[in-house]
């Protein structure tokens, strides 16, 4: 079988992005929602989808606000997406999908929780983590744990990473924590960019491997007495952001493997939500009903 694990906060962002304004018969904007839902059914009509889990972001402040005061925070994101939510949550779980809402974590460390508990299961073929998001690259393992970008429809195994970042998976969070990631709020190190950063993890995997000194490096990369200064300068910095770009793997999460077996749509759950919504195109869309 494969288990199917779904960035649910990706996949609203880009329906909120993609799909046109509807507003519910309150009056709430729910266009991203509706979106959400038909992507969903989108995946779940394929054959090989039967295992499925879908984690957000029901909070976007995570424990890592607490390690570093610039990271990422919900200011300034739009409150009609803001708003979704928790409404997006409910539609998953009115698709009959698992639903792990993240408060202390992050939808991703949800993801990796799932990856680290399922991935050695002998009646797991293969994990595939739907999203595009670099962080999740670090969970890549040869071909048996992958990342779908569904929207551009690329699967990137293990050589994928190292093809598209320079680096093996073990070695994103040092990648990351180098060259930083504006949409976590990490700022890098200075005067490491893609290049430098992978040519030198490439050889050293890990940060505390890189010799202070360019002269003791045995790789050649332009800037290197600049950036061996700037992270001999900045080591204690670059720890921290690693510990931000690692994903946790020790998320509570409930359920058994049996658990996350999809099943089908419960009718009444599904049809309810949909009227409450005004969805009332959707009602006859899913093609497996939960008996």
């Amino acid at each position: 079988m494969k288990l199917h694990l779904i960035d649910g906060t990706y996949e609203l962002f880009r329906a909120y992005y993609g799909v046109p304004s509807a507003k519910s018969p309150d009056g709430q904007e729910v266009g991203a929602v509706l979106g959400l839902i038909q992507t969903l059914l989108s995946l779940l009509r394929q054959s090989d989808v039967t295992h499925v889990g879908c984690a957000f972001d029901s909070v976007v402040e995570s424990f890592r606000n607490q390690l570093f005061d610039s990271y990422k925070t919900s200011e300034g994101m739009p409150a009609d997406v803001k708003n979704q939510f928790p409404l997006a949550e409910l539609a998953a779980e009115a698709l009959g999908i698992v639903v792990w809402p993240m408060v202390e974590f992050e939808a991703d460390d949800g993801i990796a929780t799932a990856v680290v508990r399922w991935e050695m299961n002998f009646e797991v073929d293969q994990i595939v983590i739907c999203s595009p998001d670099k962080d999740l690259a670090q969970m890549v393992k040869g071909s048996r744990v992958v990342l779908l970008d569904r929207r551009r429809r690329l699967t990137m195994d293990e050589e994928g990473v190292r093809e598209k970042f320079g680096v093996y998976p073990e070695s994103i969070p040092d990648y990351l924590a180098l060259v930083g990631d504006a949409a976590d709020g990490i700022p890098g190190i200075p005067k490491w960019g893609a290049k430098t950063a992978s040519t030198v993890l490439q050889r050293y995997v890990h940060i505390e491997e890189i010799p202070d000194s360019h002269l003791l490096w045995d790789v050649s990369v332009r800037g290197a007495q600049g950036a061996s200064e700037s992270l001999m300068a900045s080591r204690e910095d670059a720890y921290l952001y690693r510990t931000l770009a690692v994903l946790r793997s020790d998320v509570t999460l409930p359920q058994t493997l049996d658990d996350m077996e999809w099943k089908g749509v419960p009718r009444d759950k599904y049809v309810a939500f949909c009227s409450s919504m005004g969805f009332d195109k959707l009602m006859e869309l899913p093609h497996k009903w939960l008996s």
